[in-house]
């Protein structure tokens, strides 16, 4: 490996800090790495480089954000590689074991905290108990100076004690496991600094009230096969000698941790009433224990793919459990990516979104009122879309808006489930807020016409208008997509077939319409056409309501439940719907002949409220030949009228020619169907 090459995998603005050379920390850390971990011959690619400086570059805006697991994770995230992660921690730990003369207090205390909240977590999580150790000692000892020298200097107080109690605890067991044969070894140790201070804040005692000092490793020279049965016959030697705590039996030998650590703890109460933790354990295992499953793994060609540390150390494990060569194969090698992305706020708070999280997903996660006003957001400084992907190591800012709101769309641009449910939860309350008001609008306008509310003629206007739901009827009144003035003569008409006065004057006898024997076809289609004319014979169908078409409009016929055929006009305020809805009962339809039908039309005009101009409408209407005037309703308000005239007419021609002469009437303002 090049000088240069080993300055880019190490943490320049750290080591330049502390006044180290970057290629010779770069050379110590890959050493390291070599001898404790096993990663030997390995030299890293340009793609490995490269996760380095994305690693390198991650840096906490505060010290809480060290401790959680989002930042862990965005780190292991970012190095997407396994070696990778490995030498990260072999040069965390060359640098802190060179750190103590240093004078840069700020940088050591930096590198102290990720030694403790980072670096050891990871070593532990992939079984390297030795490095972890090490790694938490020095973390306390430059963070909590006089805990850690008070334990010192209280472990070396009590050494010579300490030793001749382990060889007195130890004695009886040496002749009992000689006794039954078995070939073994032993270590007696101390717990670690760092293992006491911590055991000392949880019981809230001093350095005298720990009372498991102690730890015992019995490691047994045993064959693959007998593993599991001697490492419990230890275990039944020892209990038929001292007094055990059950509760605190910890068996990773029948099954092993997730990071592949495999032993049997138990705690004794030995001479002079002081507990001792005695872990059994075979060679093999110790080997694991000591050095990790990474030992065993050489890592060749090992390269980013979904899973997590759990999922890699179980395919080693597996290879190592079914005795192949754990050497690099597909099967074995997956790595530590996770399923999940990280990204800051713009003040520096790191939040975990689902592979595939959009800007949209942020914004629900940092509060649903955030959602439900996004407009898009600020990714790196650049403007995204809502729709817009989010990676790993962001920093994203959320636009939002007072007019936005939330979208039925809004459900496929959001993969998590929290967002997914905050977008459904809004638009049930859209929904229900579009249902009251509309449900006001409608009694507005019925109390207008002095017209009572009738929730059963409701409910069949409702169904007539083609909607499922009356929530969507009252959503499409807020939204004006529903022809109101249309929507209440359909009301009255249902109003009046209850009360069995309903006139029938629009129905048509079937002699004066018939199917053409030849069907005209359009565009290559296939459908029936329906033509009106004098002649037409044998057919159920009226004209509709909430359209009332005249001959000369452009038309279609809508094929009703009971058989009848309703003609609307193409412009009719429910025709879009009735066409999205059942396309399958339409019929085209056209008119032929001669018109002269009476068709009642319905005409809303507007105008200033002064005197006579009703006289003049009326008027104007009665000189007309082949047109009555059925109905009048006027209405007035702030000065202004409101008529709504029903009259009777032939064809488009005659009512085209009314309503350019209404138009003409002094005071008019406006006059449509």
């Amino acid at each position: 490996m090049s000088h240069s090459d080993l300055q880019q995998i190490t943490d320049l603005a750290l080591i330049e800090a502390f006044g180290f050379d970057p290629s010779e920390m770069a050379q110590a850390a890959l050493e390291l790495a070599a001898e404790e971990i096993g990663l030997k011959d390995w030299t890293p690619t340009e793609e490995d480089i490269e996760a380095f400086r994305r690693v390198h570059e991650l840096e906490a805006l505060n010290e809480e954000m060290l401790k959680t697991d989002n930042f862990r994770n965005l780190l292991v995230s970012q190095a997407a590689d396994m070696r990778v992660v490995l030498m990260l921690i072999a040069e965390c730990v060359v640098l802190m074991r060179r750190v103590k003369n240093s004078l840069a207090e700020k940088a050591r205390r930096r590198l102290s905290l990720e030694a403790a909240h980072i670096y050891a977590p990871l070593a532990h999580k992939l079984g390297l108990y030795k490095l972890k150790s090490e790694l938490e000692d020095l973390s306390l000892k430059y963070l909590e100076r006089e805990a850690y020298y008070h334990i010192k200097e209280s472990l070396n107080a009590t050494k010579k004690s300490r030793d001749a109690y382990i060889e007195n605890f130890l004695a009886p067991i040496r002749k009992m496991l000689t006794e039954a044969g078995l070939k073994y070894h032993m270590k007696g140790r101390t717990k670690s600094i760092h293992s006491i201070w911590q055991k000392m804040k949880k019981q809230r005692c001093g350095f005298e009230g720990v009372y498991d000092l102690f730890a015992i490793r019995i490691i047994l020279d045993s064959a693959p096969s007998k593993e599991v049965a001697e490492c419990w016959k230890v275990f039944s030697l020892i209990t038929d000698r001292y007094e055990s705590n059950l509760k605190r039996l910890r068996d990773w030998v029948t099954v092993p941790k997730s990071n592949g650590y495999e032993s049997l703890h138990v705690t004794v109460l030995g001479p002079e009433n002081k507990w001792v933790e005695v872990q059994i354990r075979t060679e093999r295992m110790d080997e694991v224990a000591e050095h990790g499953l990474a030992a065993h793994w050489r890592y060749k060609g090992v390269k980013s793919s979904e899973g997590g540390v759990d999922n890699w150390l179980a395919g080693i494990r597996a290879a190592l459990e079914a005795g192949r060569d754990p050497q690099v194969d597909e099967q074995a090698a997956t790595s530590l990516k996770d399923n999940s992305v990280y990204v800051f706020t713009p003040k520096g708070d790191l939040f975990k979104l689902p592979l595939g999280a959009t800007v949209l997903d942020f914004a629900y996660l940092i509060h649903s009122k955030v959602g439900n006003r996004c407009v898009g957001g600020i990714a790196d400084g650049r403007n995204v879309p809502i729709r817009q992907q989010l990676q790993s190591g962001q920093k994203v800012e959320v636009l939002t808006s007072n007019n936005q709101q939330p979208r039925l769309e809004w459900l496929n641009i959001v993969v998590s489930n929290h967002a997914k449910a905050k977008i459904r939860q809004a638009l049930r309350e859209i929904q229900s807020r579009d249902s009251l008001m509309g449900r006001e609008i409608l009694e507005r306008k019925l109390k207008n016409r002095k017209l009572e509310w009738d929730e059963s003629t409701l409910n069949q206007l409702i169904k007539k208008q083609g909607y499922k739901e009356a929530a969507d009827f009252y959503s499409d009144i807020v939204e004006e997509r529903n022809d109101l003035n249309a929507t209440l003569e359909l009301y009255i008409e249902l109003q009046k077939r209850e009360a069995g006065t309903a006139e029938r004057a629009e129905t048509r006898s079937a002699e004066e319409y018939t199917f053409k024997d030849s069907i005209e076809r359009t565009d290559g289609g296939t459908d029936d056409v329906l033509v009106i004319d004098s002649n037409l014979k044998g057919v159920d169908f009226h004209m509709a309501r909430c359209c009332s078409p005249v001959y000369g409009d452009d038309v279609f016929g809508f094929v009703s439940v009971s058989g009848g055929i309703k003609i609307h006009r193409q412009s009719c305020p429910n025709a879009q719907q009735m066409r999205d809805r059942f396309p399958y009962r339409i019929v085209r339809a056209r008119w032929a002949g001669k018109g002269g039908g009476n068709y009642p039309i319905t005409l809303h005009v507007v105008g200033q409220d002064d005197l006579g101009i009703v006289n003049n409408i009326t008027s104007i209407i009665s000189k007309e030949e082949h047109i009555t005037l059925r109905n009048i309703l006027i209405e007035s308000n702030d000065g202004l009228f409101y008529g709504t005239l029903t009259v009777l007419i032939d064809d488009t021609t005659q009512l085209n020619r009314l309503i350019k002469k209404l138009r003409t009437v002094k005071g008019v303002k406006a006059v449509g169907r």
